[in-house]
Formats: C-alpha cells, sequence, structure tokens
C-alpha cells in the first residue's frame, strides 16, 4: 500500500513559521482594534471588521470543502479497507480508543471540578442567567442520525425586518451515514459498484487537490481567525469565570500534554515526533474552533505525518472529526456541569457523577449532529436533572474556551489512528520518526504530500 512520503523538514518548519508569524501578528492587531475600539464609528471598527471576515472567509473555504470530502473519503476507505485482513478490528479498536480516551477526559475533568470547585468561586449574578437557544437531548441525537435527504442538508427560514431569509447547512454525521451506506453497498453489488467507486476515487483527489490550495492560506486566515477574537472577546471576560476558565485550560492541558504523550509512550512512540507533526492541525484547530474546518489539515497529518495507512486514516479520521471531541464532549460538560451544580448549591451524589461520565463516553456523537459544546453541555444539565439556565452563564466565554477545546478535539482525531495503527502493525515507522510534519500540499493522486 502506498504511504504519504514525508516532505523535507526545511518546508515544513517554514508553514509551521508562518503560522505561527500570522497568531502573533493576529493577536497585536486584535489587541490593537480593542484598544481602538472596535463598536461602530470607533477607530478599530473597521480593523476588527476586517480581521471578521477574513476569519469567516477562510473558515467559510475550508468548510465547503466538508462535505465532499468525508462523503468521498469514508466510500474510499470502506473501499480500500477490504484490502485489509483486519477491517473490522481497525474498526471496532477505532471505536474503543476513542471510548477509552473520553473516559480519561471526563475522569480528569470531574477531578478538577471536585477538586477545585470553580462555582464555588464564580463573581456572578444568577439573575443573568438564561437558558441557551440550543438545547440538546437524546430524542435529538437519534433523529439527527436519520438522513432527511441525501446530501445530508438542513434549511432554516428567519423572519426579521426585512423579510424572511432561508439558509442551507450541512449536517456531517447525516453525511456519514449516507457515505457508509453507499460504500458498504457499492462493494456489495459487486462488479456494478465498480464504476461508482472508481468516479469516488477521482473525486476524491479533485477535492485533496482544492483543499491544498486552500491549507497554503492558513496563515493569513490565522490572522484574521485569532485577530478576531482578541477584538471582540479580550481578556477582560474571563475575570467572572477566572476559577472556571484556569480549571478547564488546565484539564485540556492535562490531557493534551500529559495523558496523550503517555499512551504515546505506552505505544513505544516519540511523543515529539507526535506533535511535530500533528501541530498543524492543533493550531489551526486552536484559532479556527472548528473540528470539521481542520479535518482537512488533521487527514493530511495524520497520513504523511504519522504514517497512518491512507485506506485507514480515511475512514478514522473523518469519524473522528464527527465523534472524537475529549474537549468538547468530556472536559468541558463534565466541569462545566459541576460548576453549574455548585454555582446553584446542588449536591451531585455518585450516581450524578456516574451519569456525566456515561453522557460524555456516549453521547459524544450529539456534538456533531447539531451544533456545537453548548449542546453536549446541555444534553448533559437536562440528564443531569440540572437548570440549563446555567449554561447561559458561560456563553459569554466560550468563543475563548472553544479554542483549548477544539485543538484538544483535534489533538486526539490524530492520536487515536495513530494508536491503532501502531497496535496493528500498519504504522509506517519511518514516516513517524521522521517527525518533518507535513506541508500544506496534496499530491494530485490524491494522497502523497508533497513538497511544490
Amino acid at each position: 500500500m502506498a504511504q504519504a512520503t514525508a516532505p523535507s523538514s526545511r518546508f515544513i518548519s517554514g508553514f509551521g513559521v508562518q503560522v505561527l508569524v500570522g497568531m502573533v501578528a493576529g493577536l497585536a492587531l486584535g489587541l490593537l482594534a480593542r484598544r481602538l475600539g472596535v463598536g461602530e464609528g470607533q477607530a478599530g471598527h473597521a480593523l476588527a471588521e476586517t480581521l471578521h471576515q477574513v476569519g469567516s472567509i477562510f473558515i467559510q473555504l475550508l468548510r465547503v470543502l466538508v462535505p465532499p470530502l468525508v462523503f468521498t473519503a469514508i466510500v474510499a476507505s470502506i473501499a480500500n479497507l477490504r484490502e485489509l485482513q483486519n477491517a473490522a478490528r481497525l474498526v471496532w479498536k477505532t471505536l474503543l480508543w476513542f471510548a477509552i480516551t473520553a473516559l480519561i477526559a471526563v475522569a480528569i475533568g470531574i477531578t478538577l471540578g471536585v477538586t477545585l470547585q470553580p462555582g464555588a468561586h464564580a463573581a456572578l449574578d444568577a439573575a443573568a442567567a438564561a437558558a441557551p437557544r440550543t438545547n440538546g437531548s437524546w430524542l435529538d441525537f437519534l433523529t439527527s442520525l436519520v438522513p432527511s435527504n441525501i446530501l445530508g442538508l438542513n434549511a432554516s427560514t428567519k423572519v426579521g425586518e426585512a423579510g424572511a431569509s432561508t439558509s442551507l447547512s450541512f449536517n456531517v454525521l447525516q453525511i456519514l451515514v449516507i457515505a457508509l451506506a453507499a460504500g458498504i453497498a457499492a462493494l456489495r453489488v459487486g462488479p456494478a459498484g465498480e464504476g461508482f467507486l472508481a468516479f469516488n476515487a477521482s473525486a476524491l483527489a479533485v477535492v485533496r487537490k482544492v483543499l491544498s490550495w486552500v491549507i497554503r492560506l492558513t496563515p493569513i486566515g490565522t490572522v484574521g481567525l485569532l485577530g478576531n477574537a482578541v477584538a471582540q472577546y479580550g481578556w477582560t471576560t474571563l475575570g467572572q469565570l477566572g476559577a472556571f476558565t484556569g480549571a478547564i485550560y488546565l484539564g485540556l492541558a492535562l490531557v493534551l500534554f500529559v495523558v496523550y504523550p503517555i499512551l504515546l509512550a505506552a505505544h513505544g512512540l516519540n511523543p515529539l515526533k507526535f506533535f511535530a507533526s500533528a501541530w498543524p492541525a492543533i493550531q489551526l484547530a486552536f484559532v479556527s474552533r472548528s473540528s470539521i474546518g481542520t479535518l482537512p489539515v488533521t487527514e493530511t497529518v495524520t497520513e504523511g505525518g504519522l504514517g497512518v495507512p491512507r485506506a485507514y486514516a480515511a475512514f478514522a479520521v473523518p469519524l473522528g472529526a464527527t465523534t472524537k471531541m475529549d474537549g468538547c464532549a468530556a472536559i468541558y460538560p463534565a466541569l462545566s456541569a459541576i460548576f453549574i451544580a455548585q454555582f446553584y448549591h446542588l449536591p451531585l451524589e455518585l450516581t450524578d457523577y456516574a451519569l456525566i461520565v456515561a453522557v460524555s463516553v456516549l453521547g459524544s456523537a450529539a456534538t456533531a449532529g447539531l451544533t456545537g459544546a453548548t449542546v453536549m453541555l446541555t444534553l448533559t444539565l437536562s440528564t443531569l436533572g440540572l437548570p440549563l439556565e446555567g449554561a447561559g452563564l458561560l456563553l459569554a466565554i466560550d468563543p475563548i474556551l472553544d479554542m483549548g477545546r477544539t485543538a484538544v478535539n483535534v489533538a486526539g482525531q490524530a492520536l487515536v489512528p495513530t494508536l491503532v495503527a501502531k497496535q496493528e502493525g500498519i504504522l509506517d515507522q519511518t514516516a513517524y520518526d521522521a517527525a518533518a510534519g507535513v506541508a500544506p500540499a496534496v499530491s494530485q493522486e490524491g494522497g502523497a504530500v508533497t513538497q511544490s
């Protein structure tokens, strides 16, 4: 099986430096805009709007490629998995490691919540709490698994003063279900499905080529994304929720820089080399706050830098981008639920902590089926019987928290395929040990990362 070739370290380090420079420039421009004032008519308004537009356009370019990428990658991976004798075992081990790492993450969240008691140190007015507009439930999650149309599209209409407007969005979980069904059906029909699989392979190569052009814009997108976050939210919003924010980022740091390295070392893999290759995806996840938007980069670094076979990575990474969320679906809802219980002086029993664990491990996909970490939090709160209004207390700083959460999500989405590939003896150890990272380029043939 062809493996992605490792690009030169010079080219990779150059791209990493460009992204780092973009982060520094974004931080500086965001602080400048905030100092000048970002309100209408203030001196920094134009700069803030420019940063917002640059970041939004970059994320839009990434997201527009996600539906065709997820569909074609999943179908192609199912076709390629037939070449592997242990395909079924790869799938089950992937799901098992998803659950294991989520269990560890939620355990850390609960431990920090009980130990640090952030809810007891919050200087907030309970009267300001309001239930979020988007709530999660198990029924919504189950419903979201059933495709409403062949494209996995959702339509929503809003009526305002200017009239009614309709917007379309895609449901990644539904696209995943459709792709799984199409890929399996193509294999089951035998020769009649070969034409479809060949067309899908060509489409995947085209999508990969286009996304390689978009990924090259990452340094520019980083300036807009990080600059906009700083300009809009700054650091003063953390004041009243400092203990909670600190607990969240401490938990995220423990998972990213302690738990993940321990798991890698236990499998005989050098953690530093993992981060050297996966860092472009982690960086982009931090500034973009989107696992789905980062999916093209995550898949590229997993194949090209970490040495995971394309046939397996093309399945595991898109699956992870929709269901593997140690930050949004494990640490955050666990700590937040404990925070809210402490804030309202509601005691939690041992059974409540068990429910937090169960919801975090089993309900991660609800985050992908609906919208964001708030859905996972409200799902946890409703399961525990805690007031949903408590979630409204945390919305003011959610964008700042979401940066760290998404970075951990994406790191885990690259970690699990690496661990499973190592266990199954299919990891390209030479590519992994090279630790040169992955350039923002994909070959026209659809897989090998090249120096352009």
